[in-house]
């Protein structure tokens, strides 16, 4: 008996192993609220690309756009949306997105079952099942990235 290639989809267990199709509609769905998903957490890495973005001063934009929840710092809300998402749907900060936002929707929680993402996902996001096939690996590679930002 030969043992498959770990490479050889039908011996990946990722229920993504073909990848998934995704292509953002800049719909802004993914910038308002969702339940548990309602807070954009900032890095300090994030803070200085949004402070450059805006051309403030760190300080200023942390108190004119940003509050803390558990010891995190998040972009503030306004009418149950982020703050800069604008009336046409797009970002004011697009350029300079916090890391949460740029890797939307490869996060560990979406990935958790093809049922989540086929229901909650898909439901917030028309850009799913879309697009331009993204491998597995790659995938990976991304969710991975989001979760040691939120431990940094």
């Amino acid at each position: 008996m030969t043992k498959q290639a770990p490479s050889d989809p039908k011996a990946d267990p990722r229920w993504y192993a073909d990848g998934l199709a995704f292509k953002c509609t800049a719909c802004g769905a993914c910038c308002r609220d969702h339940g548990e998903y309602a807070y954009v957490y900032v890095s300090d890495k994030d803070l200085q690309g949004l402070s450059a973005e805006l051309r403030m001063d760190e300080d200023d934009f942390l108190d004119q756009f940003c509050d803390e929840l558990d010891g995190w710092t998040i972009l503030k809300r306004k009418e149950e949306a982020c703050i800069f998402l604008e009336a046409t749907g797009l970002c004011r900060v697009y350029k300079a997105r916090p890391k949460q936002c740029a890797t939307w929707p490869f996060w560990v929680d979406n990935l958790d079952s093809k049922r989540t993402w086929d229901g909650p996902v898909k439901e917030c996001c028309p850009g799913i099942d879309s697009g331009v096939l993204t491998s597995a690996d790659e995938i990976d590679r991304v969710a991975r990235e989001t979760e040691d930002w939120y431990e940094e």
